[in-house]
């Protein structure tokens, strides 16, 4: 590709406005609860138990109800989810993180749709929204959500 000057302009405006959101007040939050989360040892040690739970569930799932430690492992991971999730500096750093995607989303909703209406950008968080099928037939699971793939 070759570098004009209308492309450099629109890198940019690109890093001036990357540069914007990390100081605007959510940026600053969310540098500010990572930072603090990164930081807590105690929370830091949550995070490990639950990856290390994790991992070993995964290994378990393989085998499913079957397996001797199904039930053990499951609960036990979910317990240090929950264990995880509670914590304030985990809670304080997801909650900073949701309000900065949500800006993100909105950002580049603006800039796809000043490019073009059919340009696809984020319409939000996935886990969160219940539209009952894609109907679009791009949802990657061959019609079985009810879409027309």
């Amino acid at each position: 590709m070759l570098a004009t000057m209308e492309i450099i302009d629109i890198l940019h405006q690109a890093d001036g406005l990357a540069e914007m959101i990390l100081h605007s007040e959510i940026g600053e939050e969310y540098l500010l609860s990572l930072y603090k989360l990164q930081s807590d040892k105690e929370a830091q040690q949550k995070i490990s138990k639950f990856t290390s739970l994790k991992d070993l569930f995964e290994d378990v799932q393989r085998f499913g109800k079957y397996h001797p430690d199904y039930k053990r492992i499951n609960l036990e991971t979910r317990e240090a989810k929950r264990d995880m999730d509670m914590h304030d500096s985990v809670a304080n750093f997801k909650r900073a993180e949701t309000e900065l995607q949500s800006v993100l989303d909105e950002i580049s909703g603006r800039i796809g749709s000043a490019v073009s209406e059919q340009v696809k950008t984020p319409a939000g968080n996935p886990f969160f929204v219940s539209s009952g099928g894609c109907s679009t037939g791009s949802c990657g699971t061959g019609g079985s959500c009810g879409c027309s793939a």
